[in-house]
């Protein structure tokens, strides 16, 4: 069992930047790659960027050149930094680890509100 937490969230002007964390616990050697996905309501969750335990990273071309994800193995933690953001950032925020299976354990969200 993993457990998932995002923190990070909050209200930045556009043009700004912010970082979001992932913490996990549990049986943390089992997570092959961790995710985060965003969600606009009334749209699909969108994957945002991955990394997987070896560190091979991964972007979605909405975020390319913006984003940077890290992991930092002592504190079981991976973390998603955004800079200038935009509008249409705005989404819920979620982590999400996969394990040997494929079972994806999830976070409860984070919100980023983006304000031009």
């Amino acid at each position: 069992q993993v457990h998932v937490v995002e923190s990070g969230g909050g209200l930045v002007q556009a043009g700004g930047s912010l970082r979001l964390s992932c913490a996990a616990s549990g049986n943390i050697f089992s997570i092959l790659v961790t995710r985060w996905y965003r969600q606009v309501p009334g749209k699909q969750r969108e994957l945002v960027a991955g990394i997987s335990s070896g560190g091979i990273t991964n972007y979605a071309d909405s975020v390319k050149g913006r984003a940077t994800i890290s992991r930092d193995n002592a504190k079981n933690t991976v973390y998603l930094e955004m800079n200038s953001l935009e509008p249409e950032d705005t989404a819920v925020y979620y982590c999400a680890s996969f394990d040997r299976r494929a079972y994806a354990y999830w976070g409860q969200g984070t919100q980023v509100t983006v304000a031009s």
